[in-house]
């Protein structure tokens, strides 16, 4: 589907500030739950979140640089870089960057893919709900379908098989079937096998098996 830069941008916008109006209501304690990121808590998948909506297409370059073009060390000096030394603290950083522009030189759609993907990181951990409009998670979907994994996409995972949401108007591919709420095909497709009990159809054993011999680490 085709998206106007200003819908995909009002879309990021609510989705952090909706995320931002329910950690205000988490105790501190909360936000060290791990998340569904290796090695990643709560409170780190927010810092994330933060210094994602920081980056500018330069920036991003040189961070990379000066990472040795290492995906995950960038990311690591970036969450150690935006998290605050308090929940509170990276709270505020979040509340900072709701309305921010700037994005990675990639689609526009990945700040979608961040934006739902990180936002149920952070939600599934604390037993929060998130209210996400299908018809965008079904767009960061077709974005993953089509993006390799070494790419953070999830064309690998989902090569063959039929995903077909049950809440939206969504069929992608061809295959043994994997169907379910489109959030949960989005997050299981983009690596989160907690997701993968909420889905159903004879492809989700496949899928299942591709999720745990995939060696990188989800982000």
């Amino acid at each position: 589907m085709g998206e106007n830069r200003g819908d995909v941008w009002a879309v990021v916008h609510r989705e952090r500030r909706l995320l931002y109006d329910q950690l205000a209501r988490v105790p501190p304690e909360a936000w060290e739950e791990p998340s569904p990121c290796p090695g990643w808590s709560v409170h780190d998948v927010v810092a994330h979140l933060v210094d994602t909506a920081r980056t500018t297409r330069l920036g991003f370059v040189l961070g990379l640089a000066r990472a040795g073009f290492d995906f995950d060390r960038q990311n690591a000096r970036g969450v150690a870089a935006a998290r605050g030394v308090t929940p509170a603290e990276t709270l505020e950083r979040l509340r900072a960057v709701v309305d921010r522009r700037t994005t990675p030189p990639a689609p526009l759609a990945t700040r979608l893919v961040e934006a739902f993907v990180h936002g149920e990181d952070v939600r599934g951990p604390l037993g929060l709900v998130g209210d996400y409009p299908g018809r965008w998670v079904g767009a960061a979907l077709e974005l993953q379908a089509r993006t390799g994994t070494g790419l953070g996409g999830a064309r690998e995972h989902v090569a063959g098989l039929r995903l077909a949401a049950d809440d939206v108007d969504l069929v992608l591919g061809e295959g043994p079937a994997v169907t379910g709420p489109v959030i949960s095909l989005l997050c299981a497709a983009s690596g989160r096998a907690d997701h993968l009990e909420q889905l159903a159809g004879d492809g989700v054993p496949l899928l299942g098996h591709r999720l745990f011999q995939a060696a990188r680490p989800p982000r």
